[in-house]
């Protein structure tokens, strides 16, 4: 590696790490968008000069939060950034000839890659939360009570929240946890490697052809996976936690299966514009839509009817 990508991919460990710091402090809307944003440079080192350039700056920037945080933190960002970071760039940059020509890593299957990685980080998560049932259950009525107490008692005409409203509150929330969290760390793997491949494609440096999004598919025995992990959701307890942190990544990447089937068969439609842009704000406020273009990828991955529908035109 010449020196000049080498000292490119320290500086995008060096500002990786102070992002990821910087997450923790300030006003709460500025901590997301930070930390949502955190592993974005290692993304563009990757795929602006390659994934060693990746793995450098990972390396630097986890040796940096060890060095201004602590071992657990410096666990986190490796697991939860650095690590998904090098895999998925390396696999998006992955190729080989076939038939005389180039041919690049799925995008679906670097999406397999990025679930399994949001999994992990999900249930992870729930351990170093509290690690069983009553663990997690104690630490959520600590949260719901004090939000109760502190935040909605100063909410001008509030319902009165109860002892029992609480209880109600911690339960519903211990069961939608994993999704969440599984659901946030899947959108910002997806999030940061799509933001990354624009930048680079702008700049041209993007070291591989823009793939066509509507084309984009999931591999058929993840389908099955998803279908068991769903299954075991019911199973109760820590495993049905665990389980549920595996189904919410693998049901966002059908979601997108969905989304790409819409843009695929709308192509040459005088209402494309209007029927994507109703479908991409209604996902924003009515979850029932994700789940809708979850089932229709699903369908799409096991039948194949987006085959039947307007030939490609152009990449979207």
């Amino acid at each position: 590696m010449q020196s000049k990508a080498f000292m490119l991919a320290i500086a995008a460990g060096l500002i990786s790490a102070v992002v990821f710091a910087s997450a923790t402090t300030g006003a709460f809307l500025l901590r997301v968008v930070l930390f949502l944003l955190t592993p974005l440079p290692l993304y563009l080192a990757g795929l602006g000069i390659g994934y060693v350039a990746a793995a450098i700056a990972a390396i630097a920037a986890t040796a940096v939060v060890l060095l201004i945080a602590n071992p657990l933190a410096a666990s986190v960002y490796a697991i939860s950034t650095a690590l998904p970071a090098v895999v998925c760039t390396r696999l998006a940059l992955l190729n080989r000839e076939f038939d005389g020509e180039r041919e690049w890593y799925p995008p679906g299957r670097v999406s397999v890659a990025a679930a399994i990685f949001a999994a992990i980080f999900a249930m992870l998560a729930l351990m170093l939360m509290g690690g069983d049932i009553d663990s997690l259950t104690k630490l959520l009525r600590t949260i719901v009570e004090s939000f109760v107490k502190n935040e909605l008692a100063q909410v001008p005409g509030a319902p009165a929240v109860g002892p029992a409203e609480i209880d109600a509150i911690t339960r519903s929330t211990l069961s939608s946890l994993p999704w969440a969290l599984g659901l946030l760390a899947m959108s910002t793997i997806l999030l940061n490697l799509w933001l990354a491949g624009r930048i680079t494609l702008a700049s041209g440096m993007l070291q591989r052809p823009w793939p066509d999004l509507a084309a984009f598919a999931m591999p058929t025995t993840t389908v099955f996976v998803l279908l068991v992990a769903i299954a075991l959701t019911f199973a109760g307890g820590m495993p049905g936690l665990f389980a549920a942190a595996v189904a919410a990544p693998f049901t966002l990447a059908f979601a997108l299966v969905g989304l790409a089937v819409v843009h695929a068969l709308t192509r040459g439609s005088p209402w494309r514009t209007f029927i994507l842009t109703a479908l991409y704000i209604g996902v924003l406020f009515v979850p029932y839509i994700g789940l809708l273009l979850a089932l229709t990828g699903i369908a799409e991955t096991i039948f194949n009817y987006r085959a039947a529908g307007r030939p490609p035109e152009t990449p979207t």
